[in-house]
């Protein structure tokens, strides 16, 4: 049986490799299967990781007991073949927490990504192919992914590859398109439709711990949706679409802070702890009875499931079940020298150092409790193949630049890369200026890049796209830089809080391994943070002071001309046959003058 691409274990820690078996396991076959896992990973920085895993295996045709229709009729009616769906928050601090779990494979940049391989004859039937996906997939997850038009979109060249079993005449009828929505906030009306494509709807299983208040509240979060075919033989004959089945990896991973997630909200404002709650460093001079500098790392402090989620598990789901192969529901990569305590409801199942298992029964909760550790033990973090930065350089309104730092921590083994840029059309880039070089290097160092692949912008129709395929000697720093123009855009298109700026999609760094036959493969991802570029913004105050100013004009200037050629200048005695008001008038004048005549009568 060959294995699905996106399921192969690539990392290095034994709980990603436990998890990816158990994952694994989940093959095709002539009936759908469904498999759930978690894994509880403490960090440094009482930090601790959880990543939730779900994999449904479902058939193509019209029974869904396991594979959501819903979706599957998106996919069929866009003609998708493989989808990959993120929805991320916040930033993986690589430097304090290691390498990105399951190799970066299951987060996109901040906001919304997506990318497909969409079946179509042409590139115009792919585009309208892509739209339909686009809307469908808008109102399935409750987001704004109909807004990626054609300036969002882009067809990369060199940095993804098929994950799933396609064959060789199905890839030539294959266009591959990305699309990045940077803006999006992610909240909890994303949540819920991610849940309810789960068998047991987040009602039982490792699923019930999902809430909304604690996943957004997380240092980092990401959830995504990745769907691909899955055969069993390696042939490509005539039967071989009849062994295949859709197979769906939605993942959820969050990095909590334990203090925070403990803390009681009795108020919505944060408040600090009380000072003799704290551990203060004895050595800072300015330390007192009313200041105190932290300790941090003092201890690992304790925490359960119920603290961190607000909840025990609530058992197992009942469909969590693969035939021949014992469910793993609970992993916890802890130290072993620190203890920890399982509630009822959960055998345990060793699985080597470092890695508790537990299996989880139905209709019973489940809770894991870690004590306090005083003081904390060492945790061995693996680095990742590359760290990444990027930043804005330069100054004004009307040009700019982009650095990107990238440095390969290994000191024995260089690193291939492709990087990647998706420029709004608004921000133009000079190629001519575009230049990557290693910070003090000799003056023979080798080539740094190896391939560019650039696509120019087409104002108002599609955005900038730039691929480089580079290659970092060991312990080596790269710095990549460019200069772009900033254009103006029409006062119709900017937003309603034009002032705070721009945001841009974050560079996409695939690391490469090569293969046998010579071809490229990505083994790891690693995403930047957007960035927020200011544009030449007017003042929009000035057209309704305009607006104001040219109407009082206008409305005196017409109110005096109506008045010359409307209004009548006659005399009074002439009133008297206007009608019933002119006698009412005449009535009133003689009133009056009778009145005058007695005063003055009275008088003499």
């Amino acid at each position: 049986m060959r294995l699905p691409s996106p399921l192969r274990p690539a990392g290095s820690l034994l709980c990603l490799l436990s998890l990816a078996a158990a994952a694994l396991a989940v093959g095709p076959g002539k009936h759908s299967s469904y498999a759930e896992n978690l894994l509880l990973k403490t960090l440094p920085g009482n930090s601790v990781l959880a990543s939730f895993r779900f994999v449904s295996n479902g058939t193509f045709d019209n029974h869904h007991s396991i594979f959501p229709r819903s979706l599957a009729q998106i996919l069929h009616a866009s003609r998708t073949k493989e989808l990959h769906l993120k929805f991320t928050l916040g930033r993986w601090d690589a430097s304090q927490w290691g390498s990105q779990i399951w190799d970066g494979r299951t987060a996109g940049g901040t906001g919304v990504e997506l990318w497909a391989w969409v079946e179509a004859s042409s590139d115009a039937e792919a585009n309208a192919r892509w739209t339909t996906l686009n809307n469908a997939l808008s109102g399935l997850f409750c987001a704004s992914l109909n807004f990626i038009d054609s300036t969002r979109t882009i067809r990369p060249v060199m940095s993804f590859q098929p994950d799933g079993h396609h064959s060789d005449d199905a890839l030539a009828r294959l266009h591959l398109l990305h699309g990045t929505l940077p803006r999006e906030p992610v909240c909890t009306e994303n949540l819920t439709p991610f849940l309810k494509l789960l068998p047991c709807k987040g009602k039982a299983g490792i699923s019930s711990l999902l809430d909304g208040h604690k996943l957004f509240d997380a240092q980092w979060q990401s959830m995504s949706i990745d769907v691909t075919p899955v055969c069993e033989g390696e042939g490509e004959g005539e039967g071989e679409t009849e062994r295949c089945q859709l197979q769906m990896v939605q993942t959820v991973d969050m990095v909590l802070d334990v203090e925070r997630s403990l803390r009681k909200k009795d108020s919505v404002i944060p408040k600090p702890p009380p000072i003799e709650h704290m551990a203060c460093d004895p050595d800072k001079f300015y330390a007192g009875g009313d200041s105190c500098f932290p300790l941090d790392h003092v201890s690992d402090l304790p925490w359960s499931l119920s603290g961190m989620f607000g909840r025990p598990i609530r058992g197992s789901c009942p469909l969590a079940r693969v035939p021949g192969v014992e469910p793993v529901h609970v992993c916890a990569s802890v130290p072993d020298e620190r203890p920890i305590f399982a509630s009822a409801g959960g055998q345990e199942r060793r699985q080597g150092d470092n890695l508790r298992c537990f299996v989880l029964e139905e209709n019973q909760d489940f809770d894991i409790i870690l004590p306090l550790q005083s003081p904390p033990l060492p945790l061995p973090l693996t680095a990742p193949p590359l760290h990444a930065s990027r930043s804005f350089t330069g100054h004004g309104q009307e040009h700019g630049g982009v650095q990107a730092v990238l440095h390969n921590p290994s000191l024995d083994r260089a690193v291939d890369f492709v990087y990647l840029e998706s420029l709004p059309w608004f921000m133009k880039p000079y190629l001519h200026t575009f230049s990557a070089a290693l910070t003090d290097a000799p003056p023979t160092h080798p080539k740094i890049v190896q391939e560019i692949y650039y696509r120019p912008a087409l104002d108002r129709r599609r955005g900038t796209q730039l691929e480089v395929r580079m290659r970092v000697p060991p312990n080596a720093t790269a710095i990549v830089t460019y200069d772009f123009a900033k254009a103006v855009l029409r006062y119709t298109e900017y937003p309603p809080d034009a002032n705070r700026g721009f945001d841009i999609a974050p560079a996409i760094i695939s690391v490469l391994s090569r293969e046998n036959d010579g071809s490229y493969r990505t083994t790891f991802s690693v995403r930047t943070t957007s960035l927020l570029l200011s544009l030449p913004t007017p003042d929009f105050s000035m057209p309704y002071n305009v607006i104001i100013l040219t109407s009082t004009v206008m409305a005196l200037a017409f109110g005096s001309i109506f008045n010359l050629l409307v209004r009548r200048l006659v005399g009074a005695h002439e009133t008297g046959g206007l009608g019933l008001l002119g006698r009412v008038r005449e009535r009133v004048a003689e009133v009056v003058a009778r009145l005058g005549r007695r005063g003055k009568e009275k008088v003499l």
